[in-house]
């Protein structure tokens, strides 16, 4: 017996698109076990790493993965001690980051997980932020920083406070600003059970409410009559 949670498979409704974004490289067993979760709830996976993101071969890798940002109902995003690749400019954002952002500004509903790493440094370093950078995360002048397995680039932060909504002032103003703090993998597994086992509720409330085909091809048959 399928479970209450699943989809329909036969092709009579459009399944839910959830948008898996993350950086790959040295997470491919986390990415590989989430695809498997999400797909088993009966949800159309569109994930880089698992080839399944559609490519249009005219447009660049980062438009195709905002234009992923577009075709998804629903946004899943990683946050990684690893900033990511895909920047098409010295300094620039990486395509993950603008992923994020582009969810952000569509309202697209979404959820977010960071590693514990990513967390616990910004806490360690918000004692030595230069707090006139506005919008960015930097250190003070004179220090510099480095590279490390724990966080790769100050940009994995400004992605962090992104996806909590600090560009909103009033903390009661910030929406869609949970971002859940996962430790291992078992947690981050623990997590997507948790909020995408509900298909059912989600798919009802994000899919467009299509108006019945052959209702339609009724009301015009008789119109022309």
């Amino acid at each position: 017996m399928a479970p209450e949670s699943a989809s329909p498979r036969n092709g009579a409704q459009r399944r839910l698109k959830i948008l898996v974004s993350s950086t790959v490289y040295g997470y491919e067993e986390l990415l590989e076990s989430l695809y498997a979760l999400l797909d088993s709830f009966g949800y159309d996976v569109l994930m880089s790493h698992k080839g399944t993101v559609p490519v249009d071969p005219h447009l660049t890798a980062m438009d195709n993965c905002l234009d992923a940002v577009d075709a998804c109902d629903v946004f899943l995003g990683i946050i990684l001690p690893r900033y990511g690749s895909g920047k098409e400019t010295p300094g620039g954002l990486s395509i993950t980051h603008r992923e994020a952002l582009k969810a952000i500004t569509l309202n697209k509903p979404r959820w977010f997980l960071v590693h514990e790493h990513v967390a616990v440094a910004r806490q360690l370093l918000l004692p030595y932020r230069d707090k006139s950078a506005r919008g960015r995360f930097k250190i003070k002048s004179g220090l510099k920083f480095c590279e490390t397995h724990v966080l790769s680039d100050l940009r994995v932060l400004d992605l962090y406070e992104a996806a909590m909504r600090h560009d909103v002032a009033a903390v009661a103003d910030r929406k869609g600003n949970w971002v859940q703090v996962y430790a291992s993998d078992d947690d981050a597994r623990l997590f997507a059970t948790a909020q995408f086992r509900r298909y059912r509720e989600l798919a009802e409330r994000y899919l467009p409410r299509l108006a019945d085909i052959d209702a339609v091809r009724a009301r015009v048959s008789g119109g022309a009559r």
